[in-house]
């Protein structure tokens, strides 16, 4: 999910500390943790403590994309919609894949190829009951190319019958029967993730008559939802009310009576809030605080299972007089030029590790294996290679003139446009990165973007150059690998959907993704993926800079609050004294 889940890590919104870039790596971090020790005390009583025990304040991110679970591909969306949809299974605390409107856990067919899932009676937040019918109809919405989700492409795994629906049937009200094409190691916790969610048919149809505004029933407080909590107001790029529903199946373990989200993206005011008792919980601190943060019991690091990266738009007029291996050269030889030790000891401060692949750290293979093993490696992320690079742009058609310093002057020039959102960790990456290319003379330009102008200027490919996060939606590395298939609205680098002709031919990788989708032979199935892998890095249209984990500050009296390595919140079980 973009980070945002992202977005959100995706994602790597949440994910949100930084340290200005200048001096060594390890000098800068050693000199962030003395002065963080020195400041830990002043911190923590700077920081105001809100007594009001049935109230949870908030903050995750700004003006969400949207709320509808269907339509959200965001982290910050996908916590809003664990916080007040439900789905068939969700997580514990502990990480565990656990019944949620299911009655209990699914069961499968010899052949792998047919589930069934047993439904508790529950009911929408405006009293009307939730069957599995209205998983049907929400799956068939989701896997409709006229909703235009994001996500539409999870549904691959389903069968579909002669008139194109999902193989999805109620067999009564509370007994869903759902068809597979092949047997999909991952698909119980598909039925976890947002996009496989209920949503109100009545509601929606009522909003979008016409079918034209697939959102339109989400846009304002007051929707029928079915989880913990109901939106009771929304003060657009301000503020939302969520109050607990009554009508959840599980309502009697609802702590919290409302939950009050800030909405903003700006870490100084967020900080500010929190230290003024106005916040509880946020999942960002300014760039300066982290140092003096790390020694206070406020603070946390939780693990994550993604990764941030930078994209390239393989149709932009950048490589637009360059055949398709000049292209990705080009893209080689920045993703050579980044100093990623660099980047994680000043500017993310929290150990992450620098990404030498895209696939994260700790991916099950879908075999009983671990996807990423040590020998994988696309290039070793713990230094640089100038010359490498260099070699790399003239081949491309560049050439370079000594400036005697170290440094060189590339013609012809090179200038690259970099789009981040409004984040003080994006800004320190980018400077670092900037820094890192000019090097070779490249200028790198940083255009910072609203939250939900920056997700459609990358979705629609109006960028060269972006910041990007991923956070896995499930234990698989296929859902990292198939939101590049060109079928998919997460595919952001364009790839299979330029018609450039600097853009890599992608109908291999689109055949391979399907191939893995379909596969019965789990072994097989993850020698494909790694195929996958070494398509999707031979581009270098993504360029991996570290593995995600995940900050965020919340009261000491707050207890309660548990996230996933997916980046979902979870704040249902909260507690305050």
């Amino acid at each position: 999910m973009k980070k945002k889940i992202v977005s959100v890590l995706l994602a790597a919104s949440m994910v949100l500390a930084l340290t200005a870039c200048g001096g060594s790596g390890n000098a800068g971090k050693d000199a962030a943790t003395e002065a963080g020790a020195d400041a830990a005390s002043t911190a923590a009583q700077a920081s105001v403590t809100n007594t009001a025990s049935n109230v949870l304040a908030i903050n995750l991110a700004s003006e969400p994309d949207y709320l509808d679970p269907i339509l959200s591909s965001s982290s910050d969306g996908g916590t809003l919609a664990e916080n007040s949809f439900s789905g068939l299974y969700t997580y514990s605390k502990d990480q565990e894949l656990i019944p949620a409107v299911a009655a209990e856990m699914p069961e499968v067919s010899e052949d792998g190829l047919t589930y069934t899932v047993k439904l508790k009676e529950t009911k929408w937040s405006d009293g009307s009951d939730l069957t599995a019918n209205d998983f049907v109809y929400s799956w068939n919405r989701a896997a409709d190319e006229n909703t235009a989700a994001d996500y539409g492409y999870l549904f691959d795994v389903v069968a579909r019958k002669d008139d194109g629906k999902l193989d999805v049937e109620a067999t009564d009200d509370y007994t869903l029967v759902v068809k597979l094409n092949a047997p999909c190691p991952y698909f119980t916790s598909l039925m976890a993730f947002t996009t496989f969610f209920p949503v109100p048919q009545a509601s929606i149809e009522a909003a979008d008559p016409d079918g034209t505004n697939p959102g339109a029933w989400a846009q304002e407080a007051g929707f029928v939802s079915n989880g913990a909590f109901t939106l009771k107001e929304w003060k657009h790029n301000e503020s939302m009310v969520y109050v607990k529903n009554p009508n959840y199946w599980d309502a009697d373990n609802v702590t919290m009576d409302e939950l009050h989200f800030m909405l903003s993206a700006d870490d100084t005011a967020i900080y500010a809030a929190y230290n003024s008792g106005d916040l509880d919980f946020a999942d960002t601190v300014p760039n300066d605080e982290v140092p003096a943060l790390k020694e206070n019991p406020e603070f946390h690091v939780v693990d994550n299972l993604g990764t941030y990266y930078l994209a390239f738009n393989v149709g932009s007029d950048l490589f637009a007089d360059k055949t398709p291996e000049q292209a990705a050269d080009i893209r080689h030889a920045i993703a050579l030029l980044i100093d990623r030790r660099y980047i994680v000891d000043t500017v993310g401060l929290c150990e992450q590790v620098p990404a030498d692949s895209y696939i994260p750290l700790g991916m099950s293979d879908g075999n009983g294996g671990e996807f990423k093993t040590s020998d994988i490696s696309y290039y070793d992320a713990e230094s640089t290679d100038v010359e490498k690079a260099k070699s790399l742009l003239e081949g491309a058609g560049y050439s370079f003139t000594d400036n005697g310093d170290g440094t060189y002057a590339i013609s012809p020039a090179l200038t690259l446009p970099y789009i981040i959102n409004e984040n003080t960790l994006h800004q320190g990456v980018a400077e670092c990165i900037q820094q890192d290319l000019a090097a070779l003379g490249i200028e790198m330009t940083i255009q910072t973007e609203d939250w939900n102008v920056f997700l459609e200027d990358r979705k629609k490919g109006n960028y060269t150059f972006a910041r990007e996060g991923w956070l896995a939606d499930f234990d698989d590395p296929i859902n990292m690998l198939e939101m590049f298939a060109s079928n998919s609205g997460n595919d952001d680098p364009q790839l299979g959907k330029s018609t450039s002709p600097a853009a890599p031919k992608w109908d291999e990788y689109d055949k391979l993704i399907s191939d893995i989708k379909t596969s019965n032979d789990f072994a097989k199935r993850a020698e494909m993926m790694h195929q996958a892998e070494d398509m999707l890095m031979d581009t270098w249209a993504v360029i991996p800079i570290y593995y995600y984990n995940d900050l965020y500050v919340q009261k000491a009296n707050v207890d309660g609050v548990f996230s996933t390595v997916f980046g979902h919140k979870y704040f249902m079980h909260a507690t305050k004294n």
